[in-house]
């Protein structure tokens, strides 16, 4: 079974954007991650951190691949080279290249009903643990950047009383105090609103598939991310 594997954020400087390789029938998502390793002792470090999807969606260890599967390989996320089909949106959620229209979002989003509005901006700052930052690169495994934001905001919209919100990923190169991230929740009451925001930028920084390279004057790393969750993580 030929397997072509999509990889992202830091694992493409130890792999490459896309590996072709050949695992014996049947195999799992375990079975994959430890050819891997076996090939790639660079891989090490990333044992229990990186997540693995199966046709764009988080797959256990356990699952079984199949001939055709899209295999993506996920390093800890943190919001390069991206896919050109930009913009990608659905109902609550937008993944685009070009600035965020911060006034656009929260005009399409409030209504006469709402008492509160909650806007959170994310935004590129200058230096990063006392080094200089010229400007960040996000790349993106898309569709799957933009499944899992619109899955944070169906769960948010049913988790509390939010009437409607919008969430706004910019991915590519951008510059100092350019927004990289803008999430704006509309409710009859502000304390559902700032808790629907605050529960979406929590959960977007663990499970969606965004990586983010900080380039500074005396050179560029891609920042550590926070973990998956251990039910995703091989």
């Amino acid at each position: 079974m030929r397997l072509r594997l999509l990889c992202f954020g830091r694992l493409r400087e130890i792999l490459a954007p896309e590996v072709s390789l050949e695992l014996g029938s049947p195999a799992t998502v375990a079975h994959l991650w430890q050819t891997l390793r076996d090939h790639y002792p660079a891989l090490a470090p990333y044992d229990g951190v990186v997540a693995i999807a199966v046709n764009q969606a988080f797959a256990s260890p356990s699952v079984l691949l199949s001939e055709g599967d899209e295999v993506a390989l996920l390093p800890p996320v943190s919001g390069g080279l991206c896919d050109p089909e930009f913009p990608l949106t659905s109902a609550h959620a937008r993944l685009q290249r070009e600035p965020i229209d911060s006034a656009a979002l929260l005009a399409e989003c409030r209504a006469g009903e709402d008492g509160a509005v909650c806007l959170f901006d994310g935004i590129v700052r200058n230096q990063t643990r006392g080094r200089r930052t010229l400007y960040l690169e996000y790349d993106s495994y898309p569709a799957m950047a933009l499944a899992e934001m619109e899955k944070l905001a169906l769960h948010a919209l049913a988790s509390y009383p939010i009437r409607d919100l919008r969430i706004t990923h910019r991915v590519g190169r951008l510059e100092i105090g350019e927004s990289s991230v803008l999430i704006v929740v509309a409710s009859a009451h502000r304390a559902a609103a700032f808790d629907g925001c605050r529960c979406i930028i929590d959960s977007l920084k663990k499970t969606v598939p965004i990586w983010k390279k900080e380039f500074f004057a005396d050179g560029a790393a891609w920042a550590d991310g926070d973990a998956f969750p251990p039910e995703v993580s091989i």
